[in-house]
């Protein structure tokens, strides 16, 4: 297993061979995901490009950069580097280690490279340092000399909003001001038709510089507008004692900033009339955000955070007109290019200018927006997209999506820290035999080439560095592969791929610090014989997922699911066993049997499908989608159904079907962004009856409670938290439910409305079900 691995010069006899890593195909792929934060669609790898085109889902890996993995090592030293011109990966197990000579051969580009002296010294295969532990593979470095300034979080609210929302979200800002670390600084802007930005030292008078909504501002002027300059000024002598007086520690202005937020009313601009949508300028307040962190804490721990009501109709970034009595665009207007889709193309420029100079600064720009109606997320998204910052929507601020999720932000772990990383820059290392096409999350590329940028670019490519304004314990990128080789007898049998991430990060403690993950991959032979077991079918849906999600940004939404269901035929087709022509010999092994469900779950689903979603909606959807993990991915994609019943004991997890909504059982549904508990039509008769207040019903009223219980803890655990529903059998928000199973009883089987199934579990629809859609997919896969 060592061929074609020896590094030039190293001595045979005493060598540690990396043996430890060769990751068999039967080694579980969750084990590695708690303790490297990675998921690879393909376990085995093929060994050229063309066979990498053969297996069609393509080579990726999802990876957690700040997953809380199994006893991860922190340590406060210096990483050791390879010293090659164009490497830099840093010292890992995987390494060839020769004790007699003192140094390591780096698997990335096969350079030996000596041990610094202090390493030299004390390293024997007894006296290892951490990073060369095999259960380090993924190691955290703090490193040393480096101080950086606390958290900064510039609030932007919008106060064209109607009393009771604005009143919500004032009370929401209070509560996390409370929670913030008091050294975090925190700024304060407000918007109508004009924006103000307070200043927080003034105690005595409450003072505010107004900006014209109409103009979009440069970091330049808003530090000439506000009375400090930037660098190369004359007036320059001010600087950061002047940018104080509105960014300040949370402990010397929390008093200022609540009474401020007290005292703060719905913006006083005239408003002609109710025919008229209340003035918003939403870009400009951006664009002063944006502008006063570039001025003050460019490529620091920083985020902008909009709070916003409604969509923006003055200035750079309108998406709407004036009149109430023009609608705002609908996918269909989008489509047709419809008068009202008139501001779109304009919109969608301003804010990637607005996201391009987030990025340039390393800050976070999140969006937190509350409506009834559309606010122009579709246009905004790329800001929070490419800048790596939180996107939430919900109907009202008074509503817990929003009022939880934005105190969630301010969790502290149990060392008084926030649990975000801010201000990260990743970097892919690979052997020389694969290459990066690119990554697809809430990140933008650096353009950094190396050896590791392949030609063929999915999602950001390109680049083998990317930046991401910040990153929480859930936060996963895609990372998409190709094979370099040409033929396949280049690779000799039972050679590894070689693969590392390098993610340096601002902690909230102010150091900076490394994470570093280096795992590796056996290569398959020329036959590809057993590539098929290294399969993890349920990376493979999310990364296919994340693909399709990403090519519906420029592709039309119908293209990419005919791409799909083309890829899925050609997958199945070549690993499923049958006979040409014969659909009843057809049968798929355990490795790849629910995969052709997990498609049809998302050919059905919102990121693909844009019936009956707004343009919001439907970017909301896809942003959350490239950012999750795999478990919470695959939630959103198949959504998971238990059940609660008296017979069944515990709580069962039941098919995402029709059939399973029974009149005598209590169901819950978890969508991701929503959770629904639903009662089957004689639960809910006992229900009303009032049973469960009765003490001889007592077994009913347990039963009630815990799918309640069981909901509480998701809607804990999650970010952004979920939209909670309870409903019953044909109760207005059984839709919720009905819309996301497997329509197998519809008003058009079984021979007319309802006939042979209860009422409840048809559902009225014109959707295939994932019978006729296997039924389908067997018949073409199987055509010779």
């Amino acid at each position: 297993s060592r061929e074609g691995r020896e590094p030039p010069g190293a001595l045979r006899p005493k060598v540690l061979a990396p043996a430890a890593f060769h990751c068999s195909s039967t080694m579980d792929v969750r084990q590695n995901e708690a303790l490297n934060g990675t998921r690879m669609s393909w376990n085995i790898w093929p060994g050229s490009r063309l066979d990498a085109t053969r297996i069609i889902v393509p080579l990726g890996c999802l990876y957690t950069p700040l997953k809380q993995t199994e006893n991860l090592q922190l340590v406060e030293y210096e990483p050791i580097l390879c010293k090659s011109r164009d490497c830099g990966a840093v010292l890992n197990p995987m390494c060839v280690v020769d004790f007699h000579g003192k140094g390591w051969a780096c698997p990335f580009c096969k350079q030996r490279n000596p041990f610094p002296p202090h390493y030299a010294e004390h390293i024997t295969e007894t006296n290892l340092p951490a990073e060369l532990l095999p259960m380090c593979s993924t190691i955290e470095y703090i490193l040393p000399h480096t101080q950086v300034a606390p958290p900064v979080f510039l609030l932007v609210l919008d106060i064209a909003l109607i009393e009771e929302e604005l009143e919500q979200a004032k009370d929401s800002l209070q509560q996390c001001l409370a929670m913030m670390p008091q050294n975090a600084l925190v700024g304060f802007i407000t918007f109508g038709a004009m924006v103000y930005v307070h200043e927080l030292a003034s105690t005595a008078l409450p003072k505010a510089y107004a900006f014209r909504g109409g103009k979009e501002y440069a970091a330049q002027q808003v530090a000439y507008q506000l009375g400090f300059a930037l660098k190369n000024d004359p007036r320059g002598t001010m600087g950061s004692a002047a940018s104080r007086r509105f960014l300040m520690p949370v402990s010397e202005c929390e008093f200022t900033l609540n009474s401020l937020l007290d005292d703060l009313t719905r913006d006083a601009w005239p408003n002609a009339g109710t025919e008229r949508r209340p003035f918003r300028c939403t870009g400009a307040a951006l664009s002063v955000a944006i502008g006063l962190l570039e001025a003050t804490y460019s490529q620091s721990s920083a985020r902008v955070m909009l709070i916003i009501g409604g969509p923006c109709n003055v200035g750079p970034g309108m998406v709407v007109g004036e009149e109430l009595k023009e609608t705002i665009r609908s996918h269909l207007d989008l489509q047709k290019d419809n008068s009202n889709a008139k501001y779109t193309k304009k919109a969608l420029k301003y804010y990637a200018s607005l996201a391009s100079r987030a990025v340039g600064s390393g800050m976070a720009v999140d969006i937190f927006a509350c409506s009834l109606d559309q606010v122009g997320l579709y246009e905004m998204k790329v800001v929070a997209d490419k800048s790596g910052g939180y996107m939430v929507m919900s109907d009202s601020f008074s509503m817990h999506v929003f009022k939880d999720s934005f105190r969630k932000i301010f969790d502290c772990d149990e060392s008084g820290y926030l649990q975000i990383g801010f201000n990260a820059k990743i970097e892919v290392f690979t052997s020389r035999e694969f290459k990066c096409c690119g990554a697809v999350g809430g990140l933008s590329s650096l353009g950094k080439k190396g050896p590791a940028v392949a030609e063929q670019e999915i999602g950001e490519g390109a680049t083998c560095q990317w930046t991401i304004g910040s990153l929480d314990k859930n936060t996963s990128i895609g990372f998409y592969f190709d094979i370099a080789n040409q033929q396949a007898d280049a690779i000799p049998q039972g050679r590894q791929s070689f693969l590392q991430f390098q993610t340096f990060y601002l902690h909230p403690s102010g150091r900076k610090r490394l994470r570093v993950t280096t795992v590796s991959n056996r290569y398959t032979d020329s036959t590809m014989s057993d590539i098929a077991t290294g399969f993890d079918q349920e990376a493979a849906a999310v990364l296919m997922a994340r693909y399709a999600v990403f090519k519906t940004e420029n592709e039309d939404p119908l293209d990419v699911l005919r791409w799909v269901d083309r890829m899925l035929i050609r997958l199945v087709s070549k690993f499923a066993d049958y006979r040409k022509d014969e659909p009843t010999s057809f049968h798929l092994t355990q490795e790849f049997s629910i995969f052709p469900q997990f498609m049809y779950h998302l050919r059905r689903s919102n990121f693909l499908q844009t019936f009956n979603a707004s343009p919001d909606e439907t970017a909301y959807y896809r942003t959350v989608i490239l950012r999750e993990n795999t478990m919470n991915s695959l939630v959103m994609i198949q959504p998971a159904l238990l059940q609660y019943s008296f017979d069944e004991g515990p709580p069962q997890p039941v098919l995402l079907d029709a059939a399973s909504l029974k009149g005598n059982v209590i169901l819950l549904l978890d969508s991701f962004f929503h959770v629904v508990i639903w009662r089957g039509e004689t639960i809910q008769a006992w229900y009303d009856a009032g049973y469960q207040e009765k003490e001889e019903y007592a077994n009913f009223k347990t039963l009630l409670m815990a799918p309640a219980e069981d909901a509480k803890q998701i809607l804990h655990d999650r970010f952004p938290v979920p939209k909670f529903i309870q409903t019953n059998a044909g109760g207005s928000q059984a839709r919720f439910l009905t819309s996301k199973v497997n329509p197998s009883t519809t008003h058009n089987s079984s021979g007319g409305f309802g006939a042979g199934a209860s009422d409840s579990s048809v559902v009225i629809t014109d959707d295939v079900s994932l019978k006729v859609f296997m039924e389908h997919l067997i018949r073409l896969a199987v055509q010779s």
